[in-house]
């Protein structure tokens, strides 16, 4: 048999189908809707169709969800009982506001074990690719095919090329996932990685927390690529055991057997390479409006001297927009605000990774941060870190996207910067006018005791780093 990629062994799976053009027609394990899927449901109700398999599809009430007291609107309002009906009305189970289970979508799904090794996951959302982080096929998919989803519990999709993106060495301090992220995309570029779905590899990788290995596959797409998967090993099961939707018993025995032959074969051919060094990889910043315009803490905006006549007025329209120089040192670019949340950076491990920069100090501008469940707002209540966010200023509020999307009515203002934990730098990503600059959380928590852009390596001496 020819050697298979991980890639080929998970579409093979779940091919029910091939079309003359090539398109295969997959089965969909996992349907993860939230409420931006009523387009979806309202073209099933047309047809007087019900959903194929309610016990397969889960709703989440996320993007809209208040993070503090009720809806900002009663349009906010509408989306999210909409939401709720519709699920009732097909019998789905609902992660909604009342549940005490409800989070960001990207962070439940894991969370509860909804999430697992060889699935097939969807949901009408591009970050979808959070979940490949357990060996899993996981991709974002619009709302005809939501539709699709939950009419048929399959999808039409062309197999993307295999790309392995291998990471070797031993991360510095101060550095993450994040880190590593931002450093791929900024090196290949926003269009790097197009067409091709990501296996990462790697020393590094496999010593990463499933935490971690979420927030790398997360931002995938931000490079490009179709979504990113992990082979799932010892830490990926010891997540999954005991996971209130995972198997049990001898269906766990049988599931992790299955798991573990979940590798790309050791000679397997894939149609792009890429090897990356951990000890080339510094703690690093976005300075303009996509994610591949990142550059280390240390380093300065681009010289608009130094390019081209076309190049150097694109740059100049981006510094425009940021209000940034030239030439400027990133780490001389004050901040008026910091947030910590959304889907790539809300989960336990980075409310801890932010709260052991903040812990004794206070932060010169105003933040929030939100949880990316109410399942981990209660853990880190319990370790104490809403008291460390707290004590130095910032505001400690409910799991939703907030501000990462700026749907619920948490937003950036006009003109305002915000060093942030999301995933996306893009013009009025975060509010019309917001200036947004992407980074870890121990460097948001570096930018909010600063005031300004900053290397989060110096505060982390003498303090007990994982």
């Amino acid at each position: 048999m020819k050697p298979q990629t991980l890639l080929d062994k998970l579409w093979q799976e779940h091919e029910v189908k091939r079309r003359d053009d090539g398109a295969s027609l997959l089965w969909v394990d996992r349907h993860l809707v939230h409420e931006g899927s009523h387009h979806a449901f309202a073209k099933l109700d047309a047809r007087g169709m019900k959903v194929a398999e309610p016990s397969l599809t889960y709703g989440v009430a996320d993007h809209y969800a208040p993070t503090r007291g009720a809806p900002a609107s009663a349009d906010i309002a509408r989306m999210i009982s909409t939401l709720e009906a519709n699920a009732t009305k097909h019998g789905i189970t609902c992660f909604g506001l009342d549940d005490p289970r409800q989070g960001i979508v990207h962070v439940i799904g894991p969370e509860q074990g909804l999430t697992l090794p060889g699935m097939l996951v969807n949901c009408g959302d591009s970050h979808t690719s959070t979940h490949g982080a357990f060996g899993a096929l996981a991709f974002g998919i619009g709302a005809t095919e939501v539709a699709h989803v939950l009419a048929t519990q399959t999808i039409w999709q062309k197999k993307p090329r295999s790309m392995r993106i291998t990471i070797n060495g031993q991360l510095g301090p101060g550095v993450g996932a994040k880190d590593i992220a931002l450093a791929w995309i900024s090196k290949l570029g926003a269009d790097g990685a197009r067409g091709h779905a990501i296996e990462y590899a790697g020393s590094t990788v496999r010593a990463l927390s499933m935490e971690s290995r979420m927030t790398l596959c997360n931002l995938s797409i931000e490079g490009g690529g179709r979504f990113g998967m992990i082979a799932p090993d010892q830490t990926t099961f010891d997540y999954v055991a005991g996971r209130p939707f995972a198997p049990t018993g001898d269906a766990l025995g049988q599931a992790l057997s299955s798991w573990s032959q979940l590798a790309s074969s050791a000679n397997a051919v894939f149609d792009r390479e890429v090897e990356i060094d951990a000890a080339d990889i510094a703690p690093i910043v976005t300075w303009g409006t996509t994610p591949e315009e990142a550059l280390p803490i240390t380093s300065t905006v681009p010289d608009l001297k130094t390019l081209s006549k076309e190049e150097a007025q694109k740059l100049g329209e981006t510094l425009d927009y940021m209000g940034l120089r030239s030439g400027q040192s990133l780490s001389d670019i004050e901040v008026d605000q910091v947030f910590i949340g959304s889907c790539t950076n809300a989960r336990i491990e980075d409310l801890r990774e932010a709260a052991t920069v903040l812990a004794g100090r206070k932060s010169k501008v105003p933040g929030l941060v939100s949880p990316g469940s109410k399942l981990v707002k209660a853990q880190a209540e319990a370790e104490g870190l809403d008291r460390i966010f707290t004590d130095a200023g910032l505001e400690w509020v409910g799991s939703g996207c907030s501000m990462c999307v700026a749907m619920n009515g948490d937003a950036v203002a006009p003109g305002k910067r915000c060093a942030s934990t999301t995933n996306r730098n893009f013009r009025g990503r975060q509010g019309r006018g917001a200036r947004t600059h992407l980074m870890s959380p121990a460097m948001v928590a570096a930018a909010a005791v600063n005031g300004r852009l900053s290397d989060v390596r110096p505060l982390l001496v003498g303090r007990d780093v994982a």
